[in-house]
């Protein structure tokens, strides 16, 4: 019979806390505040993530019985069927919340959805794996964004088209760096070049500059200001320095550590985004999410 341990471990439930922040810089840029739709919105990323990591051992199961066989499948803790059922399910469940945030909320999880099943049954191995990655993401920070539009009404109001297009420079941002972290994780189990480490370290310096600098009203001394370069320079050592062992030294036990790293880096990322136009309250709540993940991590891998 399965365990609690088992199923987290399938779901990589130490990752999961990477995926509230894409709701709230979704939120942010859209300039409403966040409400009762963007946590509708998070919700259904939770779950569509949960099912994205149950089905990709499903897909991977014959693979994992090779490289991996202490995963929940290989080792036969927990069944195929199992596995995609919980998949299918959560699959379920995220456009449902989604869709009681509304109608373009329901599509946009509903695009986001079926890019995660994309990736994960056919997309994964070919080159197209790490963009299909990045726009995945991508699209839950635009989830976020639409599903915070249909939290106001009246005087103040932003349609859900004009709060995507707001979003659309986080997104790519958020997307840049899955992108760079998506690559390295193709030779997490064999190890590589450094090529790959070293073009991440660069889209982390590139991303890292652009979520701290920019103009602000209120000057460069702003609490705003402040927070969003330290939270850019929380986002960078976060992810640079495991980016810079495995282009050192691309085995496999670093280029793991590297994707680990760059999958918790994301936390910081949000709250800088999130920083730059939301309530600095919802960046400081994601700041504090990435201790916890850290040491979840110890117990449980999120890759």
């Amino acid at each position: 019979m399965s365990s609690p341990r088992d199923w987290a471990e399938l779901l990589r439930v130490s990752a999961l806390f990477t995926v509230p922040g894409d709701a709230l810089t979704g939120a942010a840029a859209s300039g409403l505040r966040p409400g009762a739709r963007t946590v509708l919105a998070a919700g259904g990323s939770l779950c569509l993530y949960e099912a994205g990591m149950a089905l990709n051992d499903w897909a991977d199961r014959a693979e994992d019985a090779v490289e991996r066989p202490h995963r929940p499948l290989p080792s036969g803790r927990i069944a195929p069927a199992q596995a995609l059922t919980a998949a299918v399910g959560l699959t379920a469940a995220g456009i449902g919340l989604a869709l009681a945030a509304g109608r373009p909320a329901a599509l946009t999880a509903s695009a986001l959805a079926g890019t995660v099943w994309a990736y994960d049954l056919r997309l994964k191995h070919t080159a197209a794996g790490p963009a299909a990655m990045a726009a995945a993401r991508g699209l839950d920070v635009l989830l976020g964004a639409v599903a915070t539009a249909h939290c106001r009404t009246g005087a103040g109001a932003v349609s859900w088209g004009r709060a995507a297009r707001r979003a659309v420079l986080p997104a790519a941002a958020v997307g840049a760096h899955t992108y760079a972290v998506t690559a390295v994780s193709r030779t997490e189990t064999k190890g590589g070049a450094p090529g790959r480490p070293l073009a991440a370290l660069g889209v982390t310096a590139a991303i890292g500059a652009l979520a701290g600098a920019g103009p602000d009203p209120r000057g460069v001394s702003s609490p705003r200001a402040f927070a969003r370069t330290a939270l850019a320079g929380v986002y960078v050592a976060t992810a640079a320095r495991p980016f810079l062992h495995a282009a050192l030294n691309p085995s496999p036990p670093l280029v793991q550590r590297a994707v680990g790293g760059g999958i918790r880096a994301v936390i910081p990322l949000q709250a800088a985004l999130t920083a730059r136009s939301g309530p600095l309250a919802a960046a400081a709540l994601l700041t504090g999410l990435v201790p916890v993940a850290r040491r979840l991590a110890r117990k449980v891998s999120p890759t």
